[in-house]
């Protein structure tokens, strides 16, 4: 096996190989990096057993073969070189890697690509479009919201459901929930719902152009991505999703509309004191004024007044300043409305004017 490539194009590939590589695995096979040369094509492939990622790029291959190699190991050797094109040579246990215009070489131990494991067929599998754009969006506002509490499993992904002519995205960690509808389903055959794991999601949202296409499919337990040249396929979590519709308010009474980078600047500064373990702010409203407090302790208090549109009876409410201010983050809008019943109820943070998607965020205990 041997072949040129150009340094630049591999260590863009090889990045992604490093974000799905599992390297506290004791299956050493899969801190390794799979090589296929032939036909002038170098196909890569990198697998953590759960999330699999396969490309390609243009290679000048003198002889064809397969092998593997330590991924971060080779990446650290493609740092350390500069720009330009790069000789790989496989030689029984080992490869040579060595640059073609610097007196440099590299040899590197290597494991027989029969021991990398198999990659799901793509045979038959019932694809559906989506655009780039609007699918990393549908990432973007719901992400943030999936549990990192493995003991409720079934809320560690991002559920995923069409519906009609809709592709949903939902996320919750039980205190919070996160709901992104677009009408990108048309024509789009049923498909059961999934809950996806986040790793597969993150990468995709890091790495794949806002521009085009990404082809998407859900057969059994296993859900399907690509785009260019690039292939993702990802166990599905498996659990009940909860009954997102349940936390959503059918009807709300009261609302109050403000600027968000003024309510995003101003929970910086309350957070500042704010106990870490808790995350507990209080948001008091009265007649045209928003006035966001931290709770008392032995460090001091921290308040601070914004103007905001809102007519009620005075009214306080205690909330998770992270669950403000996570999605605030993600929206775009100058202007944010929050919706509520009453204090203990859950409360609805839209963008104004309100869009496809929305975030609920259950208020904490007063004390």
């Amino acid at each position: 096996m041997k072949f040129t490539f150009d340094r630049d194009a591999m260590i863009k590939e090889i990045s992604i190989a490093q974000e799905i590589i599992s390297t506290k695995s004791a299956i050493s096979i899969l801190s390794n990096v799979l090589f296929i040369a032939k036909e002038n094509t170098l196909t890569i492939k990198a697998t953590d057993i759960k999330v699999n990622f396969e490309t390609s790029l243009p290679a000048d291959i003198e002889e064809e073969g397969t092998t593997t190699v330590l991924c971060d190991k080779f990446m650290g050797i493609l740092n350390s070189l500069p720009s330009g094109e790069i000789e790989f040579v496989q030689n029984d246990i080992s490869v040579v890697i060595k640059p073609t215009n610097k007196k440099v070489r590299f040899q590197l131990k290597s494991i027989a690509s029969d021991k990398f494991p198999e990659f799901a067929s793509e045979e038959n599998v019932p694809y559906f479009e989506v655009p780039l754009s609007e699918f990393k969006e549908m990432i973007t506002e719901t992400i943030f919201a999936v549990s990192d509490d493995e003991t409720r499993f079934f809320m560690n992904g991002v559920y995923i459901e069409k519906k009609e002519e809709n592709l949903l995205m939902v996320a919750t960690d039980g205190k919070r929930l996160s709901y992104i509808s677009k009408p990108v389903c048309q024509n789009v055959s049923n498909f059961e719902p999934a809950i996806i794991p986040p790793k597969v999601l993150n990468i995709i949202l890091k790495r794949a152009p806002s521009e085009g296409e990404i082809s998407i499919a859900i057969v059994d337990k296993m859900m399907f991505f690509k785009y260019g040249n690039y292939h993702f396929t990802s166990v599905l979590i498996d659990g009940q999703f909860p009954n997102y519709q349940r936390v959503i308010p059918e009807s709300q009474d009261h609302k109050f509309e403000l600027d968000r980078k003024d309510l995003l600047d101003a929970l910086k500064r309350v957070a500042l004191l704010v106990e870490q373990k808790s995350r507990r702010v209080y948001f008091a409203l009265s007649s045209g004024m928003l006035t966001i407090t931290s709770q008392e302790s032995e460090i001091g208090t921290a308040k601070e007044e914004i103007p905001c549109q809102y007519e009620g009876a005075d009214t306080t409410i205690a909330l998770n300043y992270l669950y403000i201010e996570e999605p605030m983050k993600v929206i775009s809008t100058e202007r944010i409305t929050f919706e509520f019943s009453e204090g203990m109820r859950a409360m609805t943070l839209k963008p104004e004017p309100a869009a496809d998607f929305f975030h609920i965020i259950m208020p904490m205990q007063m004390e």
